[in-house]
């Protein structure tokens, strides 16, 4: 129970907090849930087919392949494939977090899953494509130009500044998922 309580503890806060908002401030606390509700719905929209697919490509694709083209020796090929696949997803950003995971899992090079979440979070071409007809194509192109040095500096800073028992301690809460 303890262990229970203390995994939830910023849920069963933030949830005593909304309440006392409701309380003391109906008007706010009413809008307050109704953006949560809202929330709730769309995550609910997102997150269920995210897990069919991390299913699926969890049982699809053996460790070896996953290792082999985003894995420590994939090298350029691995950075590619990581902004492609972030690029080209679909989704909010926390959808990102669980692929990643999965990534992890089958053995992905720690710096090319950064370099996926970047992509997600920076690059996807349906955002490109929205950029380019709100802004104009000059700020697009200006915006991923500079996008793509940052991901791959963060992510190979971020891997070269965490310790060997950090990155075993990332990768065996991803192993932890199965």
């Amino acid at each position: 129970m303890k262990e229970l309580l203390k995994r939830y503890r910023v849920f069963i806060a933030l949830t005593v907090i909304n309440i006392l908002v409701l309380i003391f401030y109906p008007a706010i606390g009413q809008k307050s849930l109704e953006i949560t509700w809202s929330n709730v719905l769309d995550m609910l929209a997102v997150i269920p087919p995210i897990f069919v697919l991390l299913g699926l490509l969890d049982v699809w694709v053996q460790k070896e392949t996953m290792m082999k083209f985003l894995g420590d020796k994939s090298g350029l090929l691995g950075i590619a494939i990581a902004f492609f696949l972030g690029s080209a997803a679909a989704g909010p950003l926390y959808a990102a977090f669980p692929v990643a995971g999965v990534l992890l899992k089958k053995g992905s090079k720690f710096s090319n899953v950064l370099i996926f979440i970047g992509a997600w979070s920076t690059t996807k071409i349906p955002l490109l494509l929205f950029e380019a007809s709100a802004m104009g194509w000059k700020f697009m192109i200006t915006r991923f130009i500079i996008d793509i040095p940052g991901i791959l500096l963060i992510a190979h800073a971020t891997e070269k500044l965490l310790t060997k028992s950090d990155k075993k301690s990332i990768y065996d809460g991803a192993a932890i998922m199965e």
